[in-house]
């Protein structure tokens, strides 16, 4: 079980662009902290190693795309996946979390500020990893 202090990064995946947040080292407030853009596994898993490195983070959590129905389908399964090769890579734990319509939600706060266009494209991702980050740490400072 993981303490319920220091830096995580919270990632969310992306085919064309893989969004990251962080949080404060008491575990309270993510911010998204930008996005990454690589097509390989491999090269993606070293960005966000890089990432989680160079914010000192302790835990590195990623959105699991799970299905409406809880099922775990195709791309479940490359989260997976990723989370293997990253865990090779580091020796930073790594957890996936149930990212059900972040999103959609994200969408929603992008179209409340009437973010649009290229802007929208380029926020949704780290709001997104931001959204994942947040409901991970509120739960598991809940417990």
């Amino acid at each position: 079980m993981q303490e319920n202090k220091g830096t995580v990064l919270g990632v969310d995946y992306g085919d064309v662009r893989t969004g990251l947040a962080v949080c404060d080292s008491s575990r309270i407030l993510a911010s998204g902290i930008g996005t990454v853009k690589e097509k390989g596994m491999h090269a993606l898993a070293d960005k966000i190693v890089a990432a989680a490195t160079e914010h000192n983070c302790n835990l590195i959590v990623i959105g699991n795309p799970v299905n409406m129905d809880g099922s775990c389908g195709f791309r479940s399964e490359k989260i997976k996946l990723l989370k293997e090769v990253i865990g090779e890579k580091c020796g930073i734990p790594v957890e996936l979390y149930d990212e059900r319509c972040t999103t959609m939600l994200a969408g929603r706060y992008l179209s409340a500020t009437d973010t649009r266009g290229e802007k929208r494209k380029k926020a949704i991702d780290a709001l997104s990893a931001q959204i994942i980050l947040q409901d991970y740490i509120d739960k598991k400072g809940q417990k």
